[in-house]
């Protein structure tokens, strides 16, 4: 089998678009929550708190036959893409239209104001809105369609629209591509653009935070006085390349993709299972041929919801022991859904590269029903570590595992 090493990274986000932006803000403790006065109009919404991205518009290279397929979800996967591809020195590389390269990536949903439109069809019997491009952007592929025609990919395409672990999926699906030989590099991660029924399903699930007036407050993830989670934005994209083609080409490498799991719950929709949350850490291990004290550290999901929070920590805590440092940047972005197993995949190689991990932030008083770990919080933690784990865990019982190895 092959070796699949990480030479791309990129993303957008609330914090910022670039590492340098975002390590200040992680080093500021400093989140990106938000009320949202155009939210109030949503008498039945319970809250009105989100983590948007403000400043995003289409570069002015893009032309209009670039954006007519795409909704804003698909323009954010493929800005990352196009900024993974350039840091990798691959944008504009004939490799990509050889066969050779393909994409995996995730969204919860499509672009929703397209889904409105064709909801306003059934509703109205007339369809004001619709065009010939409003299928493409509300459609669940819609992110990896749009990478793959923007850069004219001819390998695979893998789309990943699995809630909560559709980034980790595709960065898992897209390493399983190259470490069986099918591809040589894949772009791969996941996109979600903010989106007031995203912040009502959990709200109706009693999931989400109140904390209206205090936004900087919340989330809480693992804290005893959590309210729920708060929704985000984004897309992160990691450019994954077979370890010969990257060095015959001079590649700068950051690390390298050594485990990989994702397994099933097959218990209940919308409650987390911990025996099979542990198992799929296991089962990543397992395709490293990594021992549990080879970890350094572990990316949580906390999402600062009750049982997620619970379940999560006592089945990492019940594989790893308590000396297991472990931090969420959920409390920083909220919870980018689709984007997030991208995201933190992202953040977990750029901490290892540095040495520096990040603290969950409003964690003060730790739910005591939480597993014993080494939960990080003040300043942050300095940390010399060779394996980093990153987990996500989502509705309809998915969970995934992920390990990155320290490169050099």
């Amino acid at each position: 089998m092959k070796r699949v090493v990480v030479t791309g990274m990129a993303g957008i986000t609330a914090l910022g678009s670039t590492w340098p932006q975002i390590h200040a803000r992680l080093r500021a403790r400093a989140n990106a929550i938000t009320y949202l006065e155009e939210w109030d109009r949503f008498t039945d919404l319970g809250t009105k708190l989100a983590a948007p991205i403000r400043d995003f518009e289409p570069p002015e290279h893009w032309t209009r036959k670039h954006l007519r397929g795409m909704g804003r979800v698909s323009q954010l996967a493929v800005r990352a893409a196009e900024l993974a591809l350039t840091e990798a020195g691959l944008f504009g590389n004939p490799l990509l239209q050889s066969g050779s390269a393909g994409v995996a990536c995730g969204s919860c949903v499509g672009s929703t104001p397209d889904i409105k439109d064709f909801a306003l069809m059934v509703i109205n019997g007339t369809s004001p809105g619709l065009s010939a491009n409003s299928y493409v952007k509300m459609m669940p592929h819609t992110a990896a369609a749009n990478i793959g025609i923007f850069f004219g990919l001819k390998g695979r395409i893998i789309p990943t629209s699995s809630a909560c672990t559709s980034g980790s999926q595709a960065i898992g699906y897209a390493y399983e591509s190259i470490l069986y030989g099918h591809q040589s590099v894949m772009i791969a991660g996941g996109a979600e653009e903010l989106c007031p029924t995203e912040a009502m399903a959990f709200d109706m699930l009693y999931a989400t935070s109140q904390r209206n007036a205090t936004p900087r407050a919340t989330p809480r993830p693992y804290d005893r006085d959590r309210d729920g989670l708060v929704v985000g934005e984004g897309a992160g994209m990691l450019v994954l390349e077979e370890l010969e083609h990257a060095r015959a080409r001079g590649a700068t490498i950051h690390a390298e993709i050594t485990g990989f799991a994702t397994n099933s719950d097959g218990v209940h929709v919308t409650r987390p299972e911990e025996n099979t949350m542990r198992r799929v850490m296991e089962l990543a291990l397992r395709s490293a041929e990594l021992a549990p004290d080879a970890i350094g550290y572990v990316n949580g999901h906390g999402t600062a919801t009750e049982q997620g929070d619970i379940a999560e920590s006592r089945a990492t805590a019940a594989l790893f022991g308590a000396r297991m440092p472990i931090s969420s940047q959920k409390s920083y972005l909220g919870h980018t859904l689709g984007a997030c197993g991208a995201l933190e995949a992202w953040f977990s190689i750029e901490m290892m590269k540095a040495g520096w991990f990040a603290p969950t932030i409003n964690l003060e008083n730790l739910d005591p029903r939480c597993g014993e770990l080494d939960y990080i919080t003040g300043e942050g933690r300095a940390l010399a570590v060779e394996h980093v784990m990153s987990n996500n865990f989502a509705f309809g019982g998915v969970n995934t595992s992920l390990i990155f190895s320290r490169w050099g």
